[in-house]
């Protein structure tokens, strides 16, 4: 009688790689527009920590700015693809966007984090903005679950008794709100904005008396 040998399987070894955690911060703000200040701080603060991106995170509706100054969110938006397309540490945020409204950081960083557990979320601010947070929403709920960065301003206190990361970069004196002010009044905004986002002020007369 033949004998048959059965061979047992062979056992087949499943090695399961957990994602690697990324670090990325979120640089909120209205973007009323773009200027090169904020590509400059953005640019410095992720590579002063060495994380894998920054994201530039715009609101849908400004919180504590007069709306009707601010224009629609999708040619924010679109400005804001054209500001970043050429370096590749910038990336875009636009969970506030989406979700329409006022938003509160901490219920966006909730979002993001649920969707994203492998992130360890930052969040950049400027360094005036600092004083305010102990009046921020659900603020030490908020420092569970991120990372706050801080840029250092003159005028500024520059201190707080919260844990906040302080990054040093060459400042610059301008902001939308001049941008705007000089657009008005016809006046040059040539190396304060990039060109491509001049050019979409420009062919789409986002702001009255734009004078480009």
């Amino acid at each position: 009688m033949a004998q048959v040998t059965i061979e047992a399987a062979p056992q087949v070894q499943v090695q399961v790689t957990a994602k690697r955690r990324q670090r990325i911060a979120l640089y909120g703000g209205t973007f009323n527009p773009v200027h090169n200040a904020h590509l400059l701080v953005a640019d410095q603060v992720g590579h002063a920590l060495k994380l894998n991106r920054v994201d530039f995170l715009p609101d849908a509706v400004p919180p504590h700015v007069d709306t009707k100054r601010a224009i629609a969110a999708a040619d924010r938006v679109a400005m804001l693809k054209l500001a970043i397309k050429d370096n590749p540490l910038f990336g875009l945020e636009l969970a506030e966007v989406n979700r329409g409204g006022v938003s509160y950081t901490y219920d966006t960083i909730r979002q993001l984090k649920k969707a994203h557990p492998e992130v360890d979320y930052y969040f950049i601010i400027g360094g005036d903005m600092v004083d305010y947070l102990p009046k921020w929403h659900k603020i030490d709920e908020l420092m569970k679950l991120v990372n706050f960065v801080a840029v250092r301003r003159k005028g500024a206190s520059n201190e707080s008794r919260y844990p906040v990361i302080w990054v040093d970069v060459p400042e610059v004196q301008f902001s939308s709100s001049l941008i705007r002010q000089r657009l008005a009044a016809g006046e040059s905004v040539r190396y304060m904005l990039p060109d491509p986002v001049i050019s979409y002020i420009k062919e789409h007369h986002l702001y009255d008396g734009q004078g480009i």
